[in-house]
């Protein structure tokens, strides 16, 4: 068997963020009956690939920096295509070619939209310890993780980028709705007294 052959990857959806500004668990919103954790779960099994689900990170308040470390230090494969909870527009056909462009022992590759790295992006298990610096120094932009690493970046076409909306608040989320035609109940600005939930 090939060393190609071997190399191995799994996808990582990070849920275990704090639904501030949402006001509500994000995670749980619904677009025509399934929720967006549950749209992003079913677009990643489609590659036929393992899919871990992290909900609690394994250092806390360190933004999406604390999920990334969290898979790092589990997984047993060689790297992992991380995505995020909240942006459930992403399909199969845009990680596939992620995968594409992501070659072992290539460097790590982050999507870039509107000049920023971001997700989805693909990083090898041997990134660990630059992670864990940066946690350390208390550094948790991704942005900055890109820069240590060196990383390649894949810019979407225009239709690709519809794909990298972003949903934190009610606002974004009825934009959202609107904008994809989809038949659900408009969020509301939750009361300042309400209790944040993980997303």
């Amino acid at each position: 068997m090939s060393a190609e052959a071997q190399f191995s990857v799994e996808i990582c959806i990070l849920a275990g963020g704090l639904s501030q500004r949402m006001g509500k668990d994000k995670s749980k919103l619904k677009f025509g009956g399934h929720t967006m954790l549950g749209r992003i779960r079913a677009t990643a099994k489609t590659l036929n690939l393992p899919v871990q689900l992290i909900r609690r990170d394994a250092v806390a308040r360190c933004g999406p920096l604390g999920g990334i470390y969290t898979a790092l230090k589990t997984t047993k494969a060689d790297a992992v295509l991380f995505l995020a909870c909240d942006m459930p527009f992403v399909t199969g056909s845009l990680l596939r070619t992620l995968l594409k462009h992501f070659r072992q022992p290539d460097r790590a590759l982050f999507v870039q939209s509107g000049r920023k790295p971001g997700f989805p992006l693909v990083l090898h298990r041997e990134t660990l310890p630059t992670v864990s610096r940066q946690i350390r120094q208390k550094r948790f932009s991704l942005q900055q993780l890109a820069f240590e690493l060196r990383a390649k970046f894949f810019t979407p076409s225009a239709r690709q980028q519809t794909q990298l909306r972003n949903i934190n608040t009610p606002e974004e989320w009825n934009r959202a709705v609107r904008f994809f035609g989809r038949e659900t109940v408009p969020v509301q600005r939750a009361k300042a007294s309400s209790s944040p939930r993980r997303c």
